[in-house]
C-alpha cells in the first residue's frame, strides 16, 4: 500500500505590504509544479483574530480533533510524549517570556530571543514553582521554553496561541478575565517576584533580555488521534514573525528545495496545507475528469495569488 505523505507549512504568506512585496517576486518552481497535478480542498477560512492560527487549525484537523477556537490541547499531547499521565488531567503549556513594557502598551518579544538553556530554564521554573503549587498547580519541566502544568483551571480555557501574539500587544490576546482569573493573578505575582530577582540581573549583566512572566496556552484534556501526525515544518515562523523579510525568503527557498521537493518526488498519495494568518489551503493527490485536467491550467489561480489570500 503507498504511504501517504502530508505536509503542513505554517506562515507560508503574511498579510502585511511588506510580507507580500517580498513574496512577489519569489520563484518556487517546484511548489508550482506540485500544485499542478494536486487538487484543492476546501479553504479552512478565518481571520488573524482567531486565538488558533490556520497551521494550529489544520493539524488539529488531520489529528482527527474537533476544532474550537483556541482549545487545542497541545499541552495534554506533549504531556503525553513526554510519558506523563493524561487521563482526567487537564493541561497548559507556560512559556516563560520577556514582555517590552512600553509607554501605550505591553508587548511580547519572541521567547526564542531569551536564548534560554537547560540550566537556566530549570532553575526559573524552580523560582516560580512554590507560586504555583500553593495554588494546586502540578508542574513538569519539558524544554527550556516549554513547562507543562496541570490543574482544573486549564479544562475549557480558551488561549491565545504565541504564534498569535509574538511582536504584538498583548492585551487583545489575554484569556477571559473570569475564567482565567487565577492565571492572571498567578501572572502578576510571577512578574513582581522576577522583576528584582538575581537571576534577571545576571542575564541583564551578561547582555540578555530579562525573564518577566509567563503564557499559558494549548489548556485542554487530551484528545485522540485518530489518523498519523502530518509533517510540519516551521522555518518561515521565526523570519515571518521578526518580519525579516530576506531570511523569510531564503526559508522558503529552503523549503522549495527540501520538503517541497521531497512531496512532488513522492509515489504515494500526498496533501500539501499552506498556511498564513487568516487561512489554510490543502492540495491534494486525487483523480480528476479528463475536462478538469485540460482545464486546470487556465483556471487554477496563480501561486502567488492563492499564497496572498492566506
Amino acid at each position: 500500500m503507498a504511504v501517504f505523505m502530508h505536509l503542513i507549512v505554517p506562515f507560508a504568506a503574511v498579510p502585511s505590504d511588506a510580507g507580500r512585496q517580498a513574496l512577489h517576486d519569489l520563484p518556487l518552481p517546484q511548489l508550482e509544479r506540485l500544485l499542478a497535478r494536486l487538487q484543492p480542498a476546501p479553504v479552512d477560512a478565518g481571520d488573524e483574530l482567531a486565538l488558533s492560527p490556520p497551521h494550529e487549525r489544520a493539524l488539529a484537523q488531520a489529528l482527527g480533533w474537533p476544532v474550537i477556537d483556541g482549545k487545542l490541547p497541545w499541552a495534554a499531547r506533549l504531556a503525553a510524549a513526554q510519558g506523563l499521565p493524561t487521563g482526567d488531567h487537564a493541561w497548559g503549556l507556560l512559556t516563560p517570556l520577556h514582555l517590552q513594557v512600553g509607554t501605550e502598551q505591553v508587548s511580547m518579544t519572541d521567547p526564542a530571543s531569551l536564548q534560554l538553556d537547560e540550566a537556566a530554564s530549570r532553575e526559573l521554573l524552580d523560582i516560580v514553582r512554590p507560586l504555583l503549587e500553593t495554588e494546586g498547580f502540578t508542574l513538569h519541566w519539558a524544554a527550556p521554553l516549554q513547562w507543562l502544568a496541570t490543574h482544573p483551571v486549564f479544562d475549557g480555557l480558551a488561549t491565545a496561541s504565541l504564534d498569535r501574539v509574538v511582536g504584538r500587544n498583548i492585551d487583545p490576546w489575554l484569556p477571559d478575565r473570569r475564567a482565567a482569573r487565577l492565571i492572571r493573578r498567578i501572572e502578576n505575582e510571577v512578574q513582581m517576584l522576577l522583576y528584582t530577582h538575581p537571576l534577571n540581573d545576571r542575564r541583564e549583566a551578561a547582555g540578555l533580555p530579562s525573564v518577566n512572566s509567563f503564557w499559558a496556552s494549548g489548556c485542554g484534556r487530551a484528545l485522540p488521534e485518530a489518523a498519523p501526525a502530518p509533517i510540519v515544518d516551521d522555518r518561515l515562523r521565526a523570519p515571518a514573525l521578526g518580519e525579516d523579510w530576506i531570511a523569510w525568503r531564503e526559508a522558503w527557498q529552503q523549503l522549495e528545495a527540501g520538503p517541497v521537493a521531497a512531496l512532488a518526488r513522492h509515489d504515494g498519495p500526498v496533501t500539501l496545507t499552506l498556511c498564513g494568518e487568516r487561512a489554510a489551503q490543502a492540495f491534494e493527490t486525487g483523480s480528476p475528469s479528463l475536462w478538469e485536467r485540460v482545464s486546470s491550467t487556465w483556471r487554477r489561480p496563480a501561486l502567488h495569488t492563492i499564497l496572498e489570500a492566506l
